[in-house]
């Protein structure tokens, strides 16, 4: 049997690893970059606290000594449902079962101007021009002698009030307080502000009330200024507008106010459905098309009873979803019933800061807060990360950060532009 999965997030590498060592199935592994990595903390790559390889590791490295396991660097262009075929951008692979493992891509709400100038946050190379352009408005600020240019470039708005909003503003409050003034002693007297703005009701909507009040209670105090109701429409001329008629002037605009899935030639239209996520059945089959699956943020299910309007595009769902795949591709080998996929809702959490979080859990419905939130959110992201390296790493980084309340990582790294390609 041979597997060709497109995409090595949470879904896609979950899928593999459960694959290791059956005998009777070839796996091939398709992405766009020659490492996984872990979304959860690329916010802390941005803000300087982790380095890009204490959340990420290469494909071939892991797969390396899985004779059944393989890698192919490539980005997917189109699918031949009917030839079993997948063309990529260096070439053509076949296929018995394709697996979508495309997770999901920033959305803009088809707002051109917010596309091109604010700074997205969902991957690794984001996460790296995010930590380059606001350490080089730090170093503008600290030359710079027009109060108001300075004001823009030390202002950070950030869109969208889930936990990615609400952990880097987090972040950025606690940076302008213990390292801001400490190193850019020239910045003394400026005045800047963290803003958190979202257009609903609440930040962490999913979560629990408690954990919506905690959260607001505690980002105030660190400073930041949280507007709700609040919808970016434009971003343009450095000042972000909103849909109330207010504005904001800051050549720092960091967008997590939502994703959407990935639409793929040759899948033909009945194959989407809400948000451009492909629609499955309860075994994670797309609809429409033959041997084709999707898992994880690209995927909306109908078939979970207890989530008739699909799944939320979580870690746990990818993961699950994964590893619920790999267990059906074993029982069709084995000519075994396979077993419809039900998600397990282990809970939600976020980080708020130094020794302040927020976590829900479902069964029984408990919430907490604080350090001891803190420290659940520690331990679920470290045994979550995909090697012990991995883990080591960000521990000890951690550790550096807790007790230093700084890290020496704000360095600019600009590639020559001619070793790029």
């Amino acid at each position: 049997m041979k597997i060709v999965i497109i995409g090595g997030g949470f879904a896609g590498i979950n899928l593999a690893k459960e694959l290791v060592n059956q005998p009777q199935i070839q796996v091939t592994l398709v992405d766009k970059n020659n490492y996984n990595f872990f979304p959860p903390l690329i916010y802390q790559v941005a803000t300087a606290f982790l380095e890009p390889s204490s959340i990420s590791y290469p494909f071939r490295k892991f797969f390396a000594g899985k004779k059944n396991l393989s890698f192919r660097l490539g980005e997917l262009l189109s699918v031949s449902p009917a030839e079993k075929k997948i063309t990529l951008s260096n070439g053509e692979l076949e296929y018995d079962y394709l697996v979508f493992a495309t997770g999901a891509e920033t959305s803009y709400f088809g707002m051109e101007n917010v596309m091109k100038n604010a700074i997205p946050m969902k991957t690794l190379n984001d996460a790296i021009v995010m930590r380059n352009t606001l350490l080089k408005n730090l170093e503008k600020a600290a030359i710079c002698k027009d109060i108001r240019k300075r004001r823009k470039l030390l202002t950070i708005v950030v869109a969208g009030g889930g936990p990615t909003g609400v952990e880097v503003s987090g972040m950025f409050a606690e940076m302008r307080k213990n390292i801001l003034l400490k190193e850019y002693p020239e910045l003394e007297t400026s005045a800047s502000n963290v803003y958190l703005v979202d257009g609903g009701d609440a930040l962490l909507a999913p979560m629990s009330k408690e954990s919506q009040k905690d959260t607001l209670e505690a980002l105030t105090k660190l400073g930041v200024v949280v507007k709700l109701h609040t919808r970016v429409v434009d971003y343009v001329d450095d000042t972000v507008h909103f849909e109330n008629g207010e504005t904001i002037k800051t050549k720092n605009l960091i967008w997590a106010a939502g994703v959407s899935a990935k639409i793929f030639e040759g899948m033909p239209k009945e194959s989407y459905g809400r948000g451009r996520r492909m629609a499955t059945d309860e075994f994670n089959k797309v609809n429409g098309v033959d041997h084709i699956y999707a898992i994880g943020d690209t995927a909306i299910s109908s078939g979970d009873k207890n989530f008739p309007d699909g799944h939320p595009q979580v870690a746990q769902v990818a993961i699950q979803q994964g590893l619920n795949l790999a267990k059906n591709f074993k029982a069709m080998v084995a000519n075994k019933p396979l077993k419809p996929f039900a998600y397990k809702d282990k809970g939600s959490m976020a980080i708020i800061g130094k020794a302040k979080a927020v976590v829900d859990l479902p069964s029984p419905k408990w919430h907490f807060k604080g350090f001891f939130a803190w420290i659940i959110w520690l331990f679920i992201h470290l045994i979550s990360l995909i090697t012990y390296r991995n883990r080591l790493n960000t521990f000890w980084n951690w550790m550096v950060a807790y007790f230093a309340k700084d890290q020496s990582l704000r360095m600019i790294i600009r590639p020559d532009k001619k070793t790029q390609n």
